[in-house]
């Protein structure tokens, strides 16, 4: 019994660094939206990571369609939410995306690289 009060934070330690680092991207695009003119479509996503190593500056997000990266920029007065247009061909009714964000953080000599993709998505352009 000694020897197990010994090794629980041994055990407990895995648990509390998965907790601290944990992150959520959110989409913030609705699923349907009415084909436009210009053929550009807003795209906003909300990313929120509990990384304390994060540097919070470095963060790049953008959005990926098939082989192309566009860029996003952050949104006024919020630190976790970004937006981008995405043009879209008047022959496509359906686009698939996907967000990525590359990042640094703070690691052991010097700062580390990393990136992180969030699941597919699709928006479905409906004709006027």
């Amino acid at each position: 019994m000694l020897n197990l009060k010994k090794f629980l934070p041994l055990f407990v330690l895995p648990f509390l660094l998965i907790g601290c680092a944990t992150s959520q991207i959110t989409n913030l695009t609705p699923s349907r939206l009415p084909r436009k003119d210009n053929g550009q479509y807003a795209l906003a996503v909300e990313w929120d990571s509990r990384q304390q190593s994060l540097i919070r500056d470095s963060i790049k997000a953008s959005v990926v369609v098939g082989l192309d990266q566009y860029p996003m920029q952050r949104t006024l007065m919020l630190t976790n939410r970004w937006e981008t247009l995405v043009p879209v061909p008047a022959d496509n009714n359906v686009v698939t995306y996907r967000y990525r964000f590359d990042y640094e953080y703070r690691g052991f000599p010097t700062h580390q690289l990393d990136s992180k993709l969030s699941k597919h998505y699709q928006l479905f352009i409906l004709d006027k």
